[in-house]
């Protein structure tokens, strides 16, 4: 796959009418059978979420710790490769870990002061290019951790607005 010839189009595009380029993503929560359970849906697919076995959910379920951090996975690993194809390095392989430490007596309220939500996020990049040199995986990593939406996100949070719509 050609990827510059993919883009081109759509970087032409955002050139001539760079408001085209801003998007809005929309995520909805559906409630589930139990408190414990919901949906979320992304407008092209429904995900079923749990809460974590460790705050009372039944732990067969992706919770939403787990999604999270696989939104940074998917976005880190899908970045990687679009770079590397962009670079037109030599990979024979990606591959993205992201681990998480949160602290779940925060997020049950046993201990007044402990941190809610995550401590520390690990991303680890298994790259399997043995024709690239060095400087061309540092490249890569640096660009693809520039261009991450999700990390980017992570590293410099927007501001973030919660409203209530009531009805009867």
């Amino acid at each position: 796959m050609n990827l510059r010839e993919v883009q081109k189009p759509l970087k032409d595009g955002y050139r001539e009418n760079p408001a085209s380029s801003r998007i809005t993503l929309v995520a909805r929560g559906g409630q589930g059978d139990a408190p414990i359970a919901c949906s979320v849906d992304l407008g092209r697919a429904i995900y079923e979420a749990q809460a974590h076995a460790g705050v009372g959910g039944a732990g067969t379920g992706a919770c939403s710790g787990d999604l999270l951090l696989g939104a940074l996975a998917a976005c880190a690993q899908l970045t990687c490769q679009m770079v590397a194809a962009s670079m037109e390095i030599p990979v024979e392989e990606i591959q993205v870990t992201v681990e998480g430490d949160l602290d779940l007596s925060g997020t049950l309220g046993l201990v007044r002061g402990a941190p809610v939500g995550f401590e520390a996020i690990r991303v680890r990049f298994d790259i399997k290019a043995p024709a690239a040199s060095r400087e061309d995986v540092d490249a890569l990593i640096e660009k693809t951790e520039r261009y991450c939406v999700v990390l980017q996100t992570l590293q410099a949070p927007p501001k973030i607005e919660a409203s209530v719509v009531t009805s009867s």
